[in-house]
This record gives structure tokens, C-alpha cells and sequence, in this order.
């Protein structure tokens, strides 16, 4: 059985579903899972999640040749927009922040595994919502769905780009969270009202075939997208 390394935020539990085990007999995932990570703190020896050191140690202790990576909801969902109001700077520029320490990071796994990259989920709390333990500490943040959305998808963009200039794989699922309106899909909606992330089972649903592509060898990227530069 070969085993996967899978590293990023609590996004990443997909992995351990029924639906990503029944999918992959022949592969073991060993998720690391580190609440609230974002990749605007990966490089800050204070972040209060302290979620770089324990994804060292991961890296460096793990039998896997093959490192999912999924990261940056907590940041285009919260921390950009929180920082830019705080310190009065343009989200912009925090976005490019991000940005950057996502890529360093990822290019550093690249040097010893195989990457695959795997978009940031998209938003899921509706605009004036105030249950749920998440939507609570995000309400100071003014954004609204919409604009949260289309700042993930922004940085969701940048990083598809980035992965295809550098030969890295990446698993693009933008194009199949939205529907005809442009919108979340209802199906990815969690049944716990109080929880978000998607629902388990529709997100793994969405990786499962772009990931049994990559692992096959047969691309060295992967996502199904339009080349328009």
C-alpha cells in the first residue's frame, strides 16, 4: 500500500471519509490536519497554530514520495481581509503575501516529493450569519460572500498558474463548486448548519477522479481548465 502524505488546514479531513478510502484501496493517507492554518502565518514562528513545525516534522518523517497539499481558506476567508482592515493596507497586497509564502512552500516540498496541489475551498458562511463557532470569529470582517468568493478564486488563479509554470500538479475544483449563477452549489453545502466545511462526501467526490489522474503518471498536471494568457 503506498502511502500519501496529505498537509494543510482542517479542510483536509476529506481524507480520512469513507468515500477517499473506497476510492483508493491501494494508498494509504496520512493527513495532517492542523485547524485554522493559513499560509499568511506559515512563516511566522508565533502563529498561534504553530502549524509549519508540525508539518516539518511530518515532511520529514513520512515513507510517502507523494504530498497533497490544501491551504488558504483561512485566508481568503478571514485573515487577508482582517489584516487589510486592521492595518489599513489593500487586500491586494496581503493577497500577494499569501500568495508568495504558498508558493515558497510548496516549491520547497516539489525539491523532495512529488506535489499536488488542491484548490482552496470556497466560502461557505452567508453574509449576516452568527451561529457557528467559525462565522463567529470572522463576523469583524466585512467582506461579503461574494467578494470572499471571488478573492479565492483569485487566488485559486494565481497558484493553478504558478503549479503549470512549474510543472507541479494541480487539482482545480472551481468550475465544479459553482453553479449556473455563479454560486456555492447547494450540494456542497454541509447538513450541519454550524459547519464550514463542504460536505464530505460531494468534496471527495470532486477530488477523487483529478486525483486518480495525477496519481497515475499519465499527466504531469492536471485540472480541467482553459489556457487563455
Amino acid at each position: 500500500m503506498k502511502e500519501i502524505l496529505v498537509i494543510g488546514d482542517s479542510h483536509v479531513s476529506v481524507f480520512n471519509s469513507e468515500y477517499m478510502t473506497s476510492k483508493f484501496p491501494k494508498h494509504k493517507f496520512e493527513v495532517i490536519s492542523v485547524g485554522g492554518a493559513t499560509v499568511s502565518g506559515l512563516i511566522n514562528p508565533n502563529a498561534t497554530t504553530q502549524a509549519m513545525p508540525q508539518y516539518l516534522e511530518a515532511l520529514k518523517s513520512t515513507k510517502a514520495n507523494t504530498v497533497i497539499v490544501m491551504l488558504g481558506e483561512v485566508d481568503t476567508g478571514f485573515v487577508i481581509w482582517y489584516r487589510s482592515q486592521k492595518h489599513g493596507t489593500p487586500v491586494n497586497y496581503m493577497l500577494q503575501q499569501a500568495l508568495d509564502n504558498y508558493k515558497n512552500f510548496i516549491s520547497d516540498i516539489a525539491k523532495k516529493f512529488t506535489l499536488i496541489c488542491i484548490s482552496t475551498p470556497l466560502p461557505t458562511i452567508r453574509d449576516n450569519t452568527d451561529w457557528g463557532e467559525v462565522a463567529n470569529l470572522r463576523r469583524e470582517v466585512k467582506a461579503t460572500q461574494a467578494e470572499r468568493t471571488e478573492l479565492t478564486l483569485a487566488f485559486n488563479e494565481s497558484m493553478k498558474v504558478f503549479c503549470l509554470e512549474a510543472g507541479l500538479f494541480y487539482l482545480s475544483l472551481d468550475e465544479q463548486s459553482m453553479d449556473e449563477n455563479g454560486q456555492l452549489k447547494l450540494s456542497l453545502r454541509n447538513s450541519d448548519p454550524n459547519d464550514h466545511h463542504y460536505d464530505p462526501t460531494a468534496h471527495a467526490a470532486m477530488i477523487a477522479p483529478l486525483l486518480s489522474t495525477a496519481l497515475s503518471g499519465k499527466h504531469r498536471w492536471y485540472w480541467p481548465f482553459r489556457w487563455n494568457r
